[in-house]
């Protein structure tokens, strides 16, 4: 016989199993959703940095080890208008997501 507290733990944690589970289903699901459709996804150092907190521009920047300066020379966009599309200060026309998608060498739904 088994203790209610320890039954109910060993229920909790069937619970939680087949939660990851699911979980893990959903994720193999859409990664071959992405693939069929031929969709690139995000790097997984880009996507840590955008969990850490970084903006998609910044992430891929640094991925791509580009610095802002050298990036202002490539794009014609300035580097103070580069650090506030990184913080969000701003928001970049279609053209300037566009031109930065252009010079980082990545596709352009990573930036929009």
């Amino acid at each position: 016989m088994l203790p209610r507290a320890e039954y109910e733990e060993l229920l909790a944690r069937a619970d939680e199993s087949a939660e990851d589970e699911e979980d893990i289903a959903i994720y193999d699901t859409r990664k071959a959703e992405f693939a069929e459709a031929g969709v690139a996804t995000l790097p997984k150092e880009v996507s840590a940095a955008i969990l850490r907190g970084d903006s998609r521009l910044k992430a891929i920047r640094q991925w791509k080890d580009i610095t802002q300066l050298h990036l202002s020379f490539k794009t014609g966009i300035s580097q103070g208008y580069l650090s506030d599309l990184e913080s969000g200060r701003r928001a970049g026309t279609p053209e300037t997501i566009a031109k930065l998608a252009d010079a980082l060498s990545v596709p352009i739904n990573w930036l929009s």
